[in-house]
């Protein structure tokens, strides 16, 4: 009896080292980080942090850049998440017909995903600089009134990093999609054309509802790494000029940087409840709409 028992636990024990390894640099440092957001600690007090209560958290939200940087997290979460899905979806749609070029050009729209963010940012401050291609571009069709410093202009700079989010990671969409547009059996759309049923109504009635499984992922995915961008901030504007392109990640590492460690915790403390928080609500309301299929 007792070696049974040891038997059917032994499937349990491969999952012990990487349940060791997940706990070491996932469980611990969030606990970590929930003690120490409550603390005073300093770079100057690197080992005497001192226990202050909820103000960090008081300064924060009085802290009108740290209220800047939230809302500019929640644009280009949610701004980038529309439109990856969207020109995704587009792409999907148009790559999954029999297309002779159908194959090269799923491997250039998804090329971007796999680009170094530092090259793209490089390539595109090139493109949005003041005397960048895009400014040359603009003057040569005459409308040389619209050009500007699209990264060193306070109104447009985040919408830079919002476009380049956006080219990055639409083909990654895609190809997810078309991985879900092929599983939709050729059968329900044979029996809707026999009926009599227009592109739109099979597009509307069978293709979105049957892609809903797929569509949710690629929702939650782009939300949670939008509410968690920095590295695409940091390269091509560094959350400037001066704040207007801030974001919390980029806001964090401007804390951390300066040794302010206690506040720059009770920010990522923040930032992880708030991915966490808006995750499961996504997830769980399309689940529902899944379920209602």
């Amino acid at each position: 009896m007792q070696k049974r028992r040891i038997d059917s636990l032994y499937p349990d024990y491969f999952a012990f080292p990487a349940l060791f390894v997940y706990s070491i640099f996932f469980t611990v440092p969030i606990l970590a980080a929930f003690l120490l957001s409550f603390t005073d600690w300093h770079i100057m007090r690197l080992f005497s942090p001192h226990f202050i209560g909820i103000e960090n958290f008081i300064y924060l939200f009085k802290d009108t850049n740290f209220i800047l940087a939230l809302k500019n997290t929640f644009i280009f979460a949610f701004f980038t998440m529309v439109f990856k899905v969207l020109f995704g979806l587009l792409l999907a749609l148009a790559l999954v017909q029999p297309l002779k070029t159908k194959n090269i050009l799923r491997t250039v729209f998804y090329m971007p995903a796999v680009l170094s963010i530092v090259i793209a940012g490089v390539l595109f401050q090139a493109l949005f600089k003041s005397n960048g291609f895009l400014n040359a571009f603009l003057t040569a069709i005459g409308l040389s009134s619209w050009a500007t410093d699209w990264i060193g202009n306070p109104k447009t700079a985040l919408f830079t990093t919002i476009v380049v989010e956006i080219w990055r990671w639409s083909g990654f969409t895609m190809a997810i999609l078309i991985a879900g547009l092929q599983n939709i059996s050729h059968d329900y759309y044979e029996s809707a054309q026999i009926d009599g049923t227009s592109a739109w109504q099979r597009f509307l009635f069978i293709t979105l509802p049957l892609l809903r499984p797929a569509l949710t992922i690629t929702i939650v995915m782009h939300t949670i790494g939008g509410l968690k961008v920095f590295e695409q901030v940091f390269v091509i504007t560094a959350g400037g000029p001066g704040f207007a392109s801030q974001v919390l990640g980029t806001y964090i590492f401007t804390a951390f940087a300066q040794g302010r460690l206690g506040r720059s915790t009770a920010m990522g403390l923040i930032l992880f409840l708030l991915v966490f928080a808006v995750s499961y609500t996504v997830n769980k309301l399309l689940k529902r709409k899944e379920a209602d299929i």
